[in-house]
């Protein structure tokens, strides 16, 4: 990570499971500030420490609370989603937070093998903030090998945000959210590419939280018995 440049990850099941087989993720992510996002997060919280974490940080709701929060004016750069997508962000994140600048750098359809021309157009933005939506991982090795400091200060990988933002997928209504069931509505909204992530994905992970919390148990128990 550029030295003066902060990047800020979102950590789901999902995304743990490919950190676990992706060593190039995994050793991009252990330079981020990442953020636990999702209720599987907070079961391997539970299962290892005893206590579930004090938020669900997950993308969709931080980024415009954090825009909320800088009272500041600031240029906001978008990077990834259809074109209409990505024009629809900026317009519902303009209106969400008017006193911010959002530019357009690009949809998510360029080369990602040479990405020159998105680039150009960073290095003459002057953005305080850029937003990567292309999903995980190809967002962050993108961000890692091509997004320097002077191109932005803080940089999130954003995953499905633009899709939420812009309406182009909905939202799970918020009594579905307050049960921490979203991702049961997602499933049902997009069975054909989400199946695989929740029904297969979900219990992967589970498995992998108490085959960890087992054999770290293992590990402690010679010394404790030696004593």
């Amino acid at each position: 990570m550029p030295i003066g440049q902060t990047h800020i990850s979102f950590l789901n099941a999902n995304n743990a499971n490919i950190m676990l087989v992706d060593q190039e993720y995994r050793e991009i992510l252990s330079g981020h500030v990442v953020l636990p996002d999702g209720i599987g997060m907070d079961m391997a919280s539970r299962s290892l420490n005893g206590m579930q974490f004090s938020a669900n940080l997950n993308g969709t709701d931080f980024v415009p609370a954090l825009l909320t929060y800088m009272t500041t004016k600031k240029r906001i750069g978008l990077v990834g989603g259809h074109e209409e997508v990505l024009s629809a962000t900026a317009t519902r994140l303009k209106e969400h937070s008017p006193w911010h600048d959002f530019v357009e750098i690009a949809d998510g359809f360029f080369d990602k093998e040479d990405s020159s021309a998105v680039i150009e157009i960073l290095d003459r933005s002057e953005l305080d903030i850029l937003l990567v939506a292309m999903g995980t991982p190809l967002q962050e090795k993108w961000i890692h090998y091509n997004v320097a400091a002077e191109h932005a200060r803080v940089v999130m990988g954003v995953g499905a945000l633009f899709d939420f933002v812009s309406g182009r997928v909905p939202r799970a209504p918020v009594w579905v959210r307050h049960l921490r069931c979203e991702w049961a509505y997602r499933l049902w909204i997009e069975p054909s590419r989400l199946w695989y992530r929740y029904v297969v994905g979900i219990p992967v992970f589970l498995v992998r939280v108490m085959q960890y919390k087992f054999a770290t148990r293992r590990e402690r128990t010679p010394e404790t018995s030696s004593r």
